[in-house]
């Protein structure tokens, strides 16, 4: 049940649903025997005065007019609560007779809840026409009661469709027919409506709002089918309160809202209730009263109130409306109800609400029965406890096992610890009994014992290989990295038919950024198991893997020890990040006792330190990633199964940032998608000229500086912007700032010679090396600059060399011992290393010599020897995507490397020209001229 009372204030109802409709509980007076004003008490000295029309209204405006013959009410003071006609009897049908008098104050054209003549149940019904099923009947004619009945229904839902109502909307409270609500009203407009109901003798019309928090009298913010209802009591206190009781007449729906200042009326068409089958209604309304009586059981309250309920709801229409109002229904739910025309549906509605309801009380009622055996259970031992306490201190020997030696004697022989590890904690728990509490090595034990019981020894989650939804996950949560897919799903498949299953560590290898991590939590989703993720970079300690010995102060389990606790589960996903950063010094190398950890052969005996019994691992699964292979050591490597991941080429960071990263920062920073959105070149300019990265992060970080702009000009405008306009390359410039990196073509218009275009791979993607060669005078002297490598650095002079010998097989002219050479790398600041660069540098020197430019719409990459052979490169994905992301669309590549060009997306490889060399003659014949022997 819930409160009788509600608050309007500012529009809107502060208080909870009220379901009792029962005379006793709303506030009528019960003559001279009752005054029903008690609940009132606290708040008697700040009554004003009752609110209504000066004369012949429902209500008086000052004490005095209490006396009023016209009124037929008996003395009032200003500390009462009363029916507006106190000759109401103290009777269950309380309820039913002021609905009769409303209607008859209606019909006689009288004010609402004025007390109305007695009429004789015999009286003769007024002369009118009613169209009925079979013609026309006087009404004059012999005519059946039910006939009668529904004369009267029909002239009552005409008087009502021809009247303007007071729009009175509420949340949290649906109000149904033949029931009577308590309110309290707070809001100025509120109280307007009410004033100007009771001082022109206006019906309100009572409609649920959609949702609590809106404002206001808009159509589609409310409900379109309400309650008419009539004021049948009003008082105002100081301070403005004002409270209303009102009673509810029939269900009727919105036609038109006729006005919305300063409070809203409308125009209704009347819902009477459909009766199909009388027969029906009352077989669904025996069953519900007996639903009635079953949930009564629950609840003295329940039982008291329903009892009453049931006795005084003979009719099933009033019958289902009552029982809606007064349970513990949602808004939704009842106002379903309130909706059904059908008194058969109705009846259905509300007997399913109930019998969920009684399910849910019973429910409740044995949780709390279950609960209360239990405390008495608690009790009982606790009070055993203490008895054997005392005896063995009467007996002077000190209390037998103290609480948490019992609980860790339960807890091992429950946690399924192998037998031996069992013994072993037992052996320990008997050690922690011998200890006195003051002494130090009490907590070593005790913190010992504790941490073994920690890890799940017999838990573990069901594993739920479904390729076809693991497939779906990971295309929802990752765009591109089709063959990383593909792995995984092999790994799963493989996993699916042979549970036992060892197979390698799978070591995600890639650039910062590219969704590694991320990676590895879908596996895990897949999976249907936990996800734990330990970040290894800079730790040095052996300890921090393998644990520390319990003779150390502060000594704890290792990091795979910690994992296992941490998520619970024997069988957990295990992410160890950063892999190539473990170091080593003089307390060991933590990268030896991964391979313990790691191995499938060996890890289902894992011995840490700290716990010193075997400890089995090979439930979980280890994923790996790394930046990097060469600081892994061979042996741990060795283990693994490597998945590469390449950097994104633009076109996949623009789906990436589209799918996933703009809607996820709109989100974080406060925005709609309205007040937030980029186009693609947007986007393009962003990851072109704003970051430079094989991953995502830093568009993910310019995106949300994006957001965090946008979100201040949106809160510094004058006026309110719920709508912002889709941002272009140019707002993108001036919100940011001037681009770091220059989005330009890199082809040179008017070359010099000895400028080439190379191609090299970093860790952030591939890039493009404008490579330059100059010859001048001077002693042979070869001169290299910018921030080369030493393994660049040999590659150059091992491409001079070469082009030496290939300058005097095709008499060129050139005297070396007479020239210096410089061959430089712009971007000076930015490190370069690799061999790949060697066709590019000989190409490069050839031009410089010849004096012939070079072109510069194709790039090269290849590393040579002294005799002009052009070997394979890595990074071919990469460096094909740097070459067209500067509008070069024709490679020079080593013919080895041919089976490589799968590798490159389809978007970037459809639109480039390969050329595949053996020879570095080849490559200058097509980047300078043909230089063939005569």
């Amino acid at each position: 049940m819930n409160k009788n009372e509600i608050n309007l204030s500012n529009n809107e109802i502060a208080g909870e649903d009220i379901s009792s409709a029962h005379a006793e509980n709303i506030m009528i007076d019960k003559g001279a025997e009752a005054d029903a004003s008690q609940p009132l008490k606290a708040e008697e000295e700040t009554m004003k005065e009752y609110i209504g029309p000066a004369e012949g209204g429902a209500f008086a405006s000052e004490p005095e007019a209490a006396e009023s013959e016209a009124d037929g009410c008996a003395d009032k003071t200003s500390d009462d609560f009363e029916f507006l006609d106190s000759s109401v009897p103290d009777a269950l049908d309380a309820a039913d007779q002021i609905h009769d008098i409303i209607w008859e104050d209606l019909e006689n054209n009288k004010p609402i809840c004025r007390k109305a003549a007695p009429t004789e149940s015999e009286e003769e019904i007024k002369a009118i026409s009613f169209a009925a099923p079979d013609g026309v009947v006087e009404a004059d004619a012999e005519i059946s009661e039910e006939i009668k009945a529904q004369l009267k229904e029909a002239r009552r839902m005409a008087l009502l469709s021809q009247r303007e109502m007071v729009l009175l909307p509420i949340p949290d409270l649906v109000m149904f027919p033949n029931c009577v609500l308590p309110i309290s009203i707070e809001s100025e407009a509120s109280i307007k409506a009410i004033e100007y109901a009771l001082e022109n003798d206006a019906l309100l019309f009572l409609v649920t709002k959609r949702r609590a928090s809106s404002t206001g009298t808009a159509k589609n913010t409310l409900y379109s089918v309400g309650c008419v209802c009539a004021p049948v009591q009003a008082m105002r206190f100081s301070g403005g309160v004002f409270h209303l009781a009102v009673a509810g007449i029939a269900r009727a729906g919105i036609v038109k809202i006729i006005q919305h200042r300063p409070f809203g009326k409308v125009k209704v068409k009347p819902l009477p209730d459909q009766t199909e089958d009388k027969h029906s209604e009352e077989l669904y309304a025996r069953y519900l009263l007996n639903q009635l009586k079953e949930i009564s059981k629950f609840s003295l309250r329940l039982d008291r109130e329903l009892r009453l309920l049931a006795n005084d709801t003979l009719n099933p229409s009033k019958l289902a409306d009552t029982v809606a109002f007064n349970l513990d229904f949602t808004v939704k739910e009842k106002q379903a109800v309130l909706e059904a025309v059908s008194v058969n549906a109705r009846l259905k509605k509300v007997s399913a609400l109930v019998a969920l309801l009684s399910e849910t009380m019973a429910l409740d009622m044995k949780i709390t029965k279950k609960a209360e055996a239990e405390m008495n259970k608690s009790q009982k031992e606790y009070v055993l406890r203490q008895h054997i306490k005392a005896l063995y201190e009467e007996l002077g020997e000190g209390v037998n096992e103290d609480e948490d030696i019992d609980r860790f004697r339960e807890a091992i022989l429950a946690s399924g610890m192998p037998e031996d590890t069992a013994k072993h904690a037992m052996h320990e728990l008997s050690r922690l009994r011998r200890i006195s509490s003051a002494s130090p090595d009490y907590d070593v034990v005790y913190n010992y014992i504790d941490r073994l019981l920690q890890f799940p020894w017999n838990k573990s989650t069901e594993d739920c290989l479904d390729i076809r939804k693991a497939a779906e996950i990971l295309e929802a949560e990752h765009y591109g990295l089709k063959d990383v897919k593909e792995r995984i799903l092999e790994f799963l498949a493989v996993r699916k038919l042979k549970a036992d299953h060892h197979g390698p560590i799978l070591c995600l290898v890639g650039p910062p950024g590219v969704g590694k991590t991320s990676l590895g939590r879908s596996i895990a989703k897949a999976m249907g198991r936990k996800f734990y993720r330990s970040s290894l970079g800079g730790v040095r300690d052996e300890a921090e893997i393998r644990g520390h010995r319990r003779t150390y102060v502060g000594a704890m389990p290792g990091r795979i020890i910690q994992a296992f606790c941490s998520v619970g589960s024997k069988n957990p996903v295990i992410m160890l990040d950063e892999i190539d950063k473990v170091g080593k010094d003089y307390r060991g190398d933590p990268s030896d006792a991964l391979l313990e950890a790691l191995d499938p052969e060996q890890n289902c005996e894992f011995k840490d330190n700290y716990y010193g019994m075997p400890v089995d691992l090979s439930g979980a699964t280890f994923i790996m990633t790394a930046n990097v292979l060469d600081t892994i050591p061979n042996a741990l490597r060795d283990r693994m199964e490597v998945i590469r991941i390449a950097s994104y080429t633009t076109e996949e960071k623009l789906e990436i940032g589209k799918r996933f990263l703009v809607g996820r920062q709109r989100e974080v920073n406060g925005l709609t998608e309205k007040q937030f959105k980029l186009s693609d070149g947007a986007l393009r300019c962003l990851i072109r000229e704003y970051t430079r990265e094989a991953g995502v992060r830093g568009l993910e970080r310019k995106i949300a500086e994006l957001c965090r702009k946008v979100a201040r000009k949106i809160t510094e405008a004058k006026r309110e912007l719920r709508r912002f306009n889709v941002l272009q390359p140019k707002d993108v410039r001036e919100l940011l700032g001037a681009p770091p990196y220059k989005d330009e073509n890199k082809i040179e218009t008017n070359p010099c010679p000895g400028t080439v275009q190379g191609l090299s791979w970093t860790q952030v993607g591939g890039e493009t090396l404008n490579i330059e060669s100059a010859v001048m005078p001077g002693r042979g002297k070869i001169v290299l600059t910018g921030h080369l490598g030493k393994v660049m650095q040999e590659s150059a002079r091992t491409a001079i060399t070469w082009g030496r010998s290939f300058c005097s097989e095709r008499d060129i002219d050139f005297k070396y011992y007479q020239s210096d050479i410089h061959i430089h790398v712009p971007e000076g600041a930015t490190p370069k290393d690799g061999p790949s660069a060697g066709v590019a540098i000989a190409c490069s020197f050839i031009s410089s010599i010849t004096g012939k430019a070079a072109r510069q719409d194709i790039a090269m990459t290849g590393e040579i020897t002294l005799t002009g052979k052009v070997k394979a490169i890595g990074g071919v994905r990469e460096k094909a995507t740097a070459a067209f992301n500067a509008g070069i669309y024709e490679i020079i590549m080593p013919e080895e490397n041919r089976s490589n060009i799968e590798d490159i997306p389809e978007q970037v490889r459809d639109h480039l020209q390969f050329h595949f060399i053996d020879k570095a003659e080849e490559a200058v014949k097509l980047v300078v001229g043909n230089y063939d022997k005569a």
